[in-house]
């Protein structure tokens, strides 16, 4: 049975190696509809890509090259994109050419259509689901839900703590999860933010009279933002000399949950130590009704339903 997952997570395992190297392996697959995964070498000047497998020369035609190609709703930039890298597709056809060589045709546009037959049109508001970051523009970030279908997470869905720009968060080929959020027809949007953690969650991380790191977001008239953490800011008093996206260590002078308030010191700027791009999630629930982030002590409504 195939598992509709983001492009890149099958490529390694064993049974996808098993499977490529192989004319008895790429026979087996085509007649039970197996997905498999390999890399795109090149795309020719008809947009027909070309497939690196270990045992054939493997091509996916630019009409197969993805879901929208044959009518017009989807560009060619979505072909010409993957080259250099791993694409899904299901074996259509194996044959001889002229010179013996073994030529396999591939499908990746019958892998999509698959997916989202058996995988994303079943999707409800609220599921959580694996994605892998795909590009990223100012507005939000593109992810591959599953064999190259896309999806968009708005940047103010990222993390409560609000970023200037989504590479603030991620990096192009990063693993997350993510919550369906919406949905029009076959098109999926999705959110981050509630897999971070409640305000009363991370702010449990944290202990008045401590100096902590954290990140500032903005400077304003009455006070500088600082993260702690991606559903965490707290307000610090103006400092000369601070600007948005400097690392700062602070000192935590008081935590109020009832006004869900954070007050801080700066101390000091700090070397920026370029730290990995990596999500910590609060749950493993596989499904969201609602998130209410503010805590009930502070009286206010802070929450995302899924409905």
């Amino acid at each position: 049975m195939n598992e509709y997952k983001p492009e890149g997570s099958l490529f390694r395992t064993a049974a996808n190696q098993k499977y490529i190297s192989s004319l008895d392996g790429l026979t087996e697959a085509m007649e039970k509809g197996i997905i498999l995964e390999a890399r795109a070498a090149l795309c020719d000047s008809f947009h027909n890509l070309i497939i690196d497998l270990p045992c054939a020369e493997g091509i996916i035609y630019r009409e197969n090259g993805a879901v929208g190609i044959s009518d017009g709703s989807t560009r060619d930039i979505a072909i010409i994109s993957r080259v250099n890298k791993i694409v899904c597709f299901k074996v259509v056809r194996i044959a001889s050419s002229e010179n013996g060589k073994l030529t396999v045709e591939l499908s990746r546009a019958a892998a999509q259509k698959e997916c989202v037959a058996y995988y994303t049109d079943k999707l409800c508001l609220g599921d959580v689901i694996e994605a892998r970051i795909t590009h990223l523009e100012q507005f939000g970030c593109f992810v591959d839900i599953g064999c190259g279908i896309p999806s968009l997470i708005p940047i103010d869905s990222i993390s409560v703590s609000r970023i200037s720009h989504p590479s603030d968060r991620f990096a192009v080929g990063q693993f997350i999860k993510a919550v369906v959020r919406s949905r029009d027809g076959s098109r999926i949007c999705l959110s981050h933010k509630e897999l971070l953690g409640t305000w009363q969650e991370n702010a449990s991380k944290f202990n008045t009279g401590e100096t902590v790191s954290g990140i500032v977001r903005s400077v304003e008239a009455y006070g500088v933002f600082v993260e702690l953490a991606p559903n965490l800011a707290g307000l610090a008093e103006l400092r000369d000399g601070i600007k948005a996206g400097q690392n700062v260590s602070v000192y935590i002078k008081a935590i109020i949950p009832e006004k869900m308030k954070i007050k801080l010191v700066i101390v000091d700027v700090c070397e920026d130590y370029n730290t990995d791009n990596i999500c910590h999630y609060f749950t493993n629930a596989s499904h969201f009704d609602r998130w209410d982030y503010a805590p009930e002590c502070s009286g206010r409504k802070i929450f995302t339903e899924f409905r």
